[in-house]
């Protein structure tokens, strides 16, 4: 089987993010029949930032289907006393069968990808956060009551998704995916912190239904399904956090928000949240929130992923699919407004 890498969702044609959420419905309400289809297999798990989710989904969810995860953190690892990424991604591919990483950095995990002879995944890179991305989309399919079936025809457009905060990385896979899926998304950010406008304007050429502000327009947000946020600053950005919190402070979700949105909106969060500050605590623990339902899902399409890059997935094409284009650069953050 071909070596394949997941870096970016724009790694990934519309067939194939259908057919990974078709398997993650499959592994989530099957799970006995997945419990072996990993046996054997290891993956190495590189953190160079902190995380809860990311590594005890990934951990779990290798261990369900099978499998074993090897923890390694920065300071184990001689990259920290100058090994070069090659010559630790070439070692790592004699050892395990795949390699997710958690980096600080983009280039970390384009050089475990160009010089590993295994799979890659992108477990969260400064600019890019895949399989956050990839599990709140299957979240937003699952609120809908698609099932292993439905999602392969389903109509993404009917889907509206608003993200108030940062064009951070989990936005940015946001974004992108809605260029392969073509879902209505809008961004509404304050403007020192908004994407390019070359890099929003690239996914706009592939699906029209996108779009950004400054402004909380009670217009585009009445039908909103689903609102998202997330941190204001993220790691990484604690040298603008003062500043942040007061370009910031009116994008809060809260209910006041909430009341303009659609009926029974659904509010996202990616984890860790700061209470009191993207989100209040009345939002977050309401009957709106389904938040933790996202995290769980963080484990259920890492199981799917890890499966379509070490066995392979039988890729059913919808019956209404529309070619993929791949996009040939990889933005990155800028402060720029687009309108």
């Amino acid at each position: 089987m071909k070596k394949r890498d997941i870096i970016e969702v724009t790694d990934l044609s519309e067939s194939e993010v259908r057919n990974l959420f078709s398997l993650a419905f499959k592994i989530k309400n099957n799970q006995a029949e997945y419990s072996k289809s990993l046996n054997g297999k290891i993956l190495a798990m590189i953190f160079q930032k902190p995380s809860t989710r990311t590594r005890v989904s990934f951990e779990a969810g290798m261990y369900q289907l099978g499998g074993r995860a090897i923890n390694l953190s920065g300071n184990e690892l001689q990259l920290s006393r100058g090994e070069t990424i090659g010559d630790t991604a070439r070692t790592l591919s004699g050892y395990v069968d795949a390699i997710m990483i958690r980096s600080t950095s983009d280039s970390d995990v384009q050089g475990l990808a160009k010089f590993g002879t295994v799979p890659v995944i992108n477990g969260l890179s400064k600019s890019f956060h895949p399989c956050q991305a990839l599990g709140d989309l299957f979240t937003v399919c699952e609120k809908k009551g698609l099932d292993e079936n439905s999602v392969m025809d389903f109509d993404f457009e009917k889907v509206k998704l608003v993200f108030v905060g940062d064009s951070n990385n989990v936005s940015r896979s946001i974004l992108k995916l809605s260029g392969i899926l073509k879902y209505r998304f809008g961004i509404i950010c304050p403007d020192k912190f908004m994407f390019k406008k070359a890099e929003f304007e690239d996914v706009r050429k592939l699906n029209p239904n996108i779009y950004s502000s400054s402004e909380m327009s009670p217009d585009y947000i009445k039908d909103a399904e689903f609102i998202y946020t997330d941190v204001w600053s993220s790691m990484g950005d604690e040298a603008e956090e003062d500043e942040r919190k007061k370009l910031f402070g009116r994008y809060q979700v809260n209910r006041q928000l909430l009341d303009t949105a659609a009926k029974n909106v659904s509010v996202m969060h990616c984890l860790p949240a700061r209470r009191g500050q993207e989100i209040t605590d009345e939002v977050m623990d309401s009957d709106n929130s389904i938040v933790f339902a996202q995290a769980h899902n963080r484990m259920h399409i890492q199981k799917a992923i890890l499966h379509f890059l070490l066995k392979g997935i039988n890729i059913n094409t919808p019956s209404d699919l529309r070619p993929a284009t791949p996009f040939t650069k990889r933005g990155i953050n800028s402060k720029k407004e687009i309108k």
